[in-house]
């Protein structure tokens, strides 16, 4: 496996950018559409009826992505990146033609799975092919490129889904991704070319299925626990532990199988344990505000929603910009110093959130939130190159998946360990729509995510010193 670039694909090289744009608009399908439901919900609801399946059409999606992460990462180790990008944006156009066209609630739903399944391979490839055709050095200003699709996207995606649901109908909240699956797929088809290693491979099956069977049911426990069905209920208690038996199943097979899914030594190597560690925290921290940021402000200051979007926007703004410049902070002071930089950002912002809860002030919680999104974009962005460098083409997919699978699941735990919070005050006051308590409730949340934030930092810390870093190093070849 060679770590350079050879003569024959410096023509390659030169096709970089038609290819970033390809990447960018693949990643702002999955990117809208993680937005653009939010507004729609009512229409689609007073057209489809069933009113208490629709948060169904938000966790049934998070879910099919999130467990399909790591299974797409391997398979494109084995078969190259291009294939499986091209499936993924193959199954996301299917699941939005299918959602176009839903004739009930439950229908919809399940054309969310096919959906989820295509988003779930369309966003760790377009990371992973940034980091196989841009030098370590070029992959900051590349992943801020990729982190400003999200920024966009939370102010269009809601922005689309009123407008079309107020003007036209819901259906073309899906049946835009159409044209721009095409464009996406041709542009792919067309500018990005790889060279893999021709040899057999031995597809780990019943790895896949028991990594899907137990994430799907340990993410489902957490997804709904406490709102489809109490924590102590037999549905809570049965998924947890049967997904649990099929996890430590899933480590015995990996351990014996000759390709596995995902590899244990991806846990055993401490830069690669410690940056996924820290996409935990990530999840954690994006999930809690994203999630609290605009009810707090909408139910104690009457802040509009739209308003109210925007001041959690400011964050995905921050993002881009500090993940673009980070570059120079870790080709000059290495990974771990620039993410703990980063994470002194978050931190802040977090305790600045946390202590001002009870007085909310709408410019300043704006400003919180930008900060946070400085830091973050110092923190995911440089240990995600991080992880990427420290290992071969053959290897990439497969870290890459695992990081931002990281990510998704301290979204999902986040997501529910804040809900139990905020429930719990909620139900001991018997009320949600009085402003202290829903201050005080949005308190213990913002607290909730400075201690992630905090724990990050101890994650961060035991990343390993002195990574050396080469501003010049080639990425390597698909060969």
């Amino acid at each position: 496996m060679s770590n350079t670039v050879s003569r024959a694909d410096v023509g390659f090289r030169s096709e970089r950018g038609p290819i970033l744009i390809a990447l960018m608009l693949t990643t702002g399908l999955v990117a809208i559409d993680s937005t653009i439901l939010a507004t729609a919900v009512s229409s689609i609801v007073d057209d489809l009826g069933s009113f208490s399946l629709f948060p169904w059409l938000f966790s049934i999606y998070l879910l099919a992505q999130a467990v399909s992460v790591p299974i797409y990462a391997k398979l494109s180790d084995m078969v190259g990146r291009k294939p499986i990008v091209l499936i993924g944006i193959g199954l996301f156009l299917l699941g939005s033609i299918l959602c176009g066209f839903a004739w009930s609630m439950p229908a919809l739903i399940v054309f969310r799975v096919i959906q989820g399944l295509g988003a779930g391979a369309v966003q760790p490839m377009s990371v992973t092919i940034a980091g196989d055709i841009y030098t370590v050095a070029e992959r900051a200003k590349t992943q801020g490129y990729l982190a400003s699709v999200w920024a966009i996207s939370s102010v269009v995606g809601p922005t689309l889904g009123g407008l079309f649901s107020q003007f036209l109908s819901w259906r073309w909240i899906f049946f835009i991704n159409i044209p721009l699956c095409l464009i996406a797929a041709w542009m792919i088809y067309t500018h990005f070319h790889e060279t893999v290693e021709k040899k057999q491979h031995k597809v780990d099956f019943l790895g896949a299925s028991l990594l899907a069977g137990s994430l799907s049911l340990l993410i489902l426990a957490v997804l709904e626990g406490g709102q489809a069905w109490a924590w102590n209920s037999w549905q809570s208690i049965g998924a947890f532990a049967l997904g649990a038996i099929l996890l430590g199943l899933f480590v015995w097979a990996e351990s014996r199988a000759e390709e596995p899914v995902l590899p244990l030594w991806v846990f055993s190597r401490r830069l690669l344990l410690t940056t996924s560690l820290i996409g935990l925290g990530v999840g954690a921290i994006l999930i809690g505000l994203t999630s609290y940021v605009p009810t707090y402000l909408e139910r104690t200051l009457g802040t509009p929603p739209l308003v109210a979007g925007l001041a959690l926007a400011v964050l995905t703004i921050g993002w881009p910009i500090s993940a673009s410049q980070s570059g120079r902070l870790y080709l000059r002071f290495g990974f771990r110093t620039t993410a703990l930089i980063g994470l002194v950002f978050t931190v802040a912002g977090s305790v600045a959130l946390a202590v001002t809860a009870q007085t909310p002030v709408l410019w300043f919680v704006a400003l919180s939130c930008f900060v946070i999104g400085l830091g973050m974009g110092l923190i995911a962005v440089p240990t995600l190159i991080a992880a990427q460098s420290s290992v071969a083409w053959n290897e990439r997919g497969v870290v890459t998946g695992t990081n931002l699978f990281s990510r998704s699941i301290g979204s999902a735990v986040g997501v529910a360990i804040f809900g139990a919070l905020a429930n719990a005050i909620f139900l001991a006051a018997g009320t949600e729509t009085d402003v202290a308590v829903v201050e005080q409730a949005s308190g213990v949340v913002f607290i909730g995510v400075a201690v992630a934030a905090v724990a990050t930092v101890i994650a961060a810390l035991a990343m390993p010193r002195g990574q050396r870093v080469e501003s010049s190093a080639e990425p390597a070849a698909a060969a």
